[in-house]
């Protein structure tokens, strides 16, 4: 889906960078711009990393976080915004104090808590800071199931679990939940997506699952953060949630295709955001030069 209008709409990212270019900001960016979404960021963390390492973290200042998103808001219609990694409790609450204030439309909250290996990213107080000050205004909430288990104390081994999880996480006031399914083993990602029920009680939410083969490559860096800057992307452009959910699942897949063969770095590469195989416009050669 991309805009008809001549100006592009806007999105935001507030997320970490991440040098090796395969997720965070750079990741975010990338997605926007396959829906024809120009996107603003806020950093919320510099890491050193490469595709099998990350040696080093530095968090923003949550006063500098703040005066990032503040100094786009006040300039730029953002249409959407997506977090990312926030890296401390102080930030999780400079983000979650103007989401309050209404002032992040159409937040997707890809909540970063938990390394690939398992390891928790954040101590218990940013944790909380998610579940009582952030999750209660996001429109769409993309947790894996190693963070769907941080948030909610569940277990999340199986596809029930992750209904189990999404059910417990709707329960905070986000709209809608995807509890993905990635990063389990087995010849299917199966994502459980769960939401539309707040306005009519939460018996009325539509739950239904996504599912698509898993693809044997190492390039699957990022594939959580495009995920969840698909949705907003989309969302920027005016589509419903669950639309965007369901197109952003397909999307990502056809990208982790795309990008199954390369040979990025020593370890998990990126995808292909934007079809780098196919260039929409080859570069042309340089034009002949007549003799005078």
């Amino acid at each position: 889906m991309t805009s008809s209008a001549t100006t592009p709409p806007v999105a935001l990212t507030i997320a970490g960078s991440d040098s090796g270019g395969g997720a965070g900001i750079q990741a975010d960016l990338r997605a926007f711009a396959a829906f024809g979404v120009h996107g603003c960021t806020a950093i919320a963390a510099l890491t050193a990393q490469n595709t099998h390492e990350v040696r080093g973290v530095v968090a923003t200042d949550p006063g500098f976080l703040r005066e990032q998103i503040e100094t786009v808001l006040g300039d730029l219609p953002v249409a959407a915004v997506k977090t990312g990694m926030l890296a401390t409790a102080a930030n999780v609450r400079v983000v979650a104090d103007l989401a309050a204030a209404g002032r992040l439309p159409n937040l997707v909250v890809d909540p970063v808590m938990v390394s690939s290996s398992g390891s928790r990213l954040l101590d218990a107080d940013a944790e909380r800071a998610y579940v009582e000050e952030l999750l209660p205004h996001a429109i769409v909430v993309t947790p894996n199931g190693r963070e769907a288990a941080a948030l909610t104390g569940l277990d999340v081994a199986s596809v029930a679990d992750q209904h189990a999880a999404a059910r417990a996480l709707l329960v905070t006031g986000a709209q809608w939940v995807v509890v993905k399914g990635g990063d389990r083993l087995g010849p299917t990602a199966v994502d459980v997506v769960l939401g539309g029920g707040h306005d009519a009680g939460l018996s009325a939410a539509a739950g239904f699952e996504l599912s698509s083969p898993r693809i044997e490559t190492v390039n699957n860096h990022g594939t959580g953060c495009s995920f969840a800057s698909s949705i907003a992307a989309q969302l920027a452009c005016g589509a419903s949630p669950r639309d965007a959910i369901v197109t952003a699942k397909d999307v990502i897949h056809a990208a982790i295709v795309r990008a199954a063969g390369w040979e990025l770095g020593a370890g998990h590469g990126p995808i292909d955001h934007l079809d780098f195989a196919h260039p929409l416009t080859p570069l042309a050669p340089p034009p002949q030069r007549t003799a005078p």
